[in-house]
């Protein structure tokens, strides 16, 4: 436990104050209606609406999920996450403009506008509650743990008190602002959180315990967890960690933030964009600094504290007041910013806070949409009032908050709910991108990979199933087989349902093409019978962007993994790898600006 001076809390009542402040001078014209409180009027610019996506996946909970992962499975194991680069390349260069032109308030309303009839207001509803209440309440809930942890560790502080406390200010400013008190707000909470990540990561690979990024790259603690890659000696680790997240896991998993094909709060950013470019230019930034530029400060933090605490044991040795079903690896980067000092320490502090605020504040504001928008209004009063809408905005908010602190109280660790989302969600990403370009896809193909997955993630986490087939010790198949068994029946039973069930109406269909024009081979069938009927669905003449999308999204790949290990190289000392990758970084970069060029045009 630290003590904190008056000039620490100082500058995190300040953060405070001003945070508050934007929170209560936007709320007039966030109530004005409910477009405003959630989408702020659709006029947001993509620097603007990209920093917020930035700050909004820089949680409390995601350094503590980094030091995991690197403390159990080296550097390399951020692989789990870092293949989601190749989803949100995909949304930038092909899914931003298509949900742009769609218009809709939010995700959940493309059911309608894609799907007919019952099946299609069941999905929406369904989902609504699924991923605006339930999913994000877990998402939120790991969060608000990771809050509690530092609390523990760093203030000495109860569980219930950390929860009350980060809780109830975050609670106010969202329900308040709404959507543009929060992506205000996002701007000044991204550059804390950035800075404070930074400067703690340079200190405390400076501490005695430490002695500098050399001691530390020679420790016998770190040297064999430095790996950007898998060991390829390794079978089980190259599947796990290499093979399975970039063949399988970011086309086939749901995950808040990296959803297949656009989603979620993503997707409430791009929907609020000026225009096509704008929503394209905002998730392009996003990638760049999610993947490329801010792990590494989390990582070196993460290295560091192999050396001062290299076990959970060490951990609950420093910190006895910690209780046992809360250690956990993810406990050390908490642990090691004890060591900070005076003014420092509060800038930390409060970066972790402006992390835990800006991620909070998307996930209510972005669920608190759906049950607005896509079960309130839809199901319960159809005629309500913008007031109204805003009024019940406001009010679910709140609630919103109280479930995932009720739940954050009852759970462990970060890695153990990124698993369960992963698994929870595998096999339905695959939808979620050929829903936009194949008319065969209809509303029960969607219903039957949710159920299905859900079902068998289940069973598969029973205690007497799991031990049965995955034990390391003496189960029937390999661990990893999991994911696989869950996308495998998932997608069987999806694809299955497509083709046994009707297709949608030719009026559902043509009437999503005409607004959409996502053109490809998946809809000739559908604009060959318009055009037997002597109907036009096609009004695009720039012809189809996908391909040259496909393009942008490997180059794109190619130059934010290039800056990442680059970056890595460099804090490594390693100059020869940092020259060739920094090399094929510009190289990439330069045909990426050539062919981005043809794209926005396209989208003009």
């Amino acid at each position: 436990m630290v003590s904190l001076s008056t000039f620490d809390f100082s500058i995190i009542i300040a953060f405070f104050s001003i945070t508050l402040f934007i929170g209560i001078y936007v709320s007039k014209k966030s109530g004005k209606n409910a477009t405003e409180y959630f989408l702020s009027g659709r006029t947001m610019p993509w620097w603007l609406l990209g920093v917020s996506m930035v700050a909004t996946t820089f949680s409390t909970d995601t350094p503590n999920l980094v030091t995991d992962i690197v403390r159990t499975s080296g550097v390399s194991g951020n692989w789990s996450w870092w293949a989601f680069l190749i989803t949100g390349l995909l949304t930038v260069f092909v899914y931003a403009k298509l949900w742009r032109k769609s218009n809709v308030k939010t995700d959940l309303e493309f059911y309608e506008l894609r799907y007919g009839g019952k099946p299609a207001k069941f999905l929406r509803k369904f989902r609504a509650v699924y991923l605006g209440v339930i999913f994000n309440v877990i998402t939120m809930s790991a969060v608000t743990l990771a809050a509690i942890k530092i609390g523990g560790i760093m203030l000495g502080l109860d569980p219930w008190v950390t929860v009350v406390s980060a809780g109830l200010i975050t609670a106010i400013f969202s329900a308040v602002g709404g959507f543009k008190g929060v992506v205000y707000t996002d701007f000044i909470l991204f550059f804390v959180a950035m800075g404070g990540a930074i400067w703690a990561a340079v200190y405390l690979v400076n501490i005695p315990e430490v002695g500098g990024i050399q001691a530390l790259l020679a420790h016998e603690n770190v040297v064999g967890k430095l790996s950007i890659l898998p060991d390829f000696n390794n079978t089980e680790a190259m599947v796990t960690l290499l093979i399975i997240p970039l063949a399988v896991q970011w086309w086939s998993s749901w995950y808040p933030g990296a959803e297949p094909g656009g989603g979620g709060y993503i997707a409430q950013r791009m929907l609020a964009a000026k225009n096509a470019n704008h929503a394209i230019g905002s998730t392009f930034f996003f990638n760049i600094m999610h993947y490329a530029l801010r792990p590494w400060p989390w990582i070196i933090v993460a290295l560091a504290s192999l050396v001062v605490f290299p076990d959970v044991a060490s951990i609950h040795t420093a910190f006895p007041n910690i209780a046992e079903s809360k250690l956990g690896n993810d406990l050390a980067y908490s642990a090691m910013l004890t060591k900070l000092p005076s003014g420092l320490l509060g800038l930390v502090l409060t970066s972790l806070v402006a992390a835990y605020m800006s991620t909070i504040s998307t996930q209510l504001n972005w669920g608190s949409s759906y049950i607005v928008f896509d079960f309130y209004k839809q199901q319960i009063n159809p005629k309500a009032s913008e007031k109204r809408l805003v009024a019940v905005g406001r009010i679910s908010t709140v609630v919103l908050m109280v479930l995932s602190a009720a739940l954050a109280l009852l759970m462990q660790n970060a890695l153990q709910l990124f698993n369960l989302l992963l698994v929870f969600g595998a096999g339905t990403g695959l939808i979620f991108i050929l829903r936009w370009f194949w008319w065969r896809i209809n509303a029960w193909s969607e219903i039957s990979a949710m159920f299905a997955s859900g079902i068998v993630s289940l069973v598969l986490t029973i205690p007497t199933v799991n031990d049965y087939l995955f034990d390391k010790a003496d189960g029937l198949l390999p661990a990893y087989t999991k994911f696989l068994i869950v996308v495998g029946v998932t997608s069987t039973v999806w694809l299955i349902t497509t083709f046994i069930t009707k297709p949608e109406s030719d009026d559902v269909l043509r009437k999503f093409y005409r607004k959409i024009q996502p053109g490809g081979p998946g809809w000739q069938k559908v604009i060959t019978k318009a055009k037997a009927d002597k109907i036009e669905i096609v009004t695009d003449k720039e012809g189809w962007s996908v391909p040259s999308g496909i393009i942008a999204m490997l180059l794109g790949c190619v130059l934010i993994y290039s800056t990442m290990f680059t970056t890595g190289y460099l804090i490594y000392g390693d100059y020869s790898y940092a020259l060739i990758l920094g090399t094929l970084a510009i190289v990439s970069g330069y045909f990426l600006i050539k062919i981005w060029k043809k794209i926005s045009i396209n989208i003009l």
